[in-house]
């Protein structure tokens, strides 16, 4: 067994969608990136490759590669996961936090845990997402940008 974690950061910007754990969340501000910037999946995905001491998402899918420029997360997720099975890893379980003053995001929590379910190929039960807010403090807290942190676990496959 071995574990990995992850941490991303974007700016919220007008004009963009807000997408957490693949999941379209309405807002009026959305998150700054080359690709959808769905901070949950990338921690989740740099946790994932961690785990295996593969790298970080940055060198996989480089925001200087036109072809990742707007690239669902999710399916980038997938992909992360289908390297893992190559290399001999399933995942076990996934533990991950949402840094945002705002939108609430309880309600969206079990439809961001089954997105990435699905997308690992574990039960919803292996995937948990918890948000919290900052207290005001910080860029996060002035409504800047959204964080999120993720732990990962990987098996062997087998």
């Amino acid at each position: 067994m071995r574990t990995g974690i992850g941490f991303d950061t974007h700016r919220l910007v007008e004009g963009r969608k807000l997408i957490l754990g693949g999941v379209d969340i309405p807002h009026e501000t959305g998150l700054l990136g080359h690709s959808d910037a769905d901070v949950l999946t990338h921690a989740v995905m740099d946790a994932l490759l961690g785990a295996v001491a593969d790298g970080d998402i940055g060198r996989h899918f480089p925001d200087t590669d036109p072809k990742w420029a707007g690239a669902d997360s999710v399916a980038l997720l997938r992909a992360v996961v289908a390297r893992l099975a190559a290399g001999g890893w399933r995942v076990g379980n996934v533990d991950a936090t949402v840094l945002a003053e705002r939108p609430k995001l309880l309600p969206h929590i079990p439809a961001m845990r089954g997105r990435l379910a699905e997308a690992m190929g574990v039960p919803v039960g292996a995937v948990s997402v918890k948000a919290t807010t900052v207290e005001g403090l910080g860029a996060i807290g002035r409504r800047e940008g959204i964080s999120a942190m993720a732990v990962a676990t990987v098996l062997p496959i087998g």
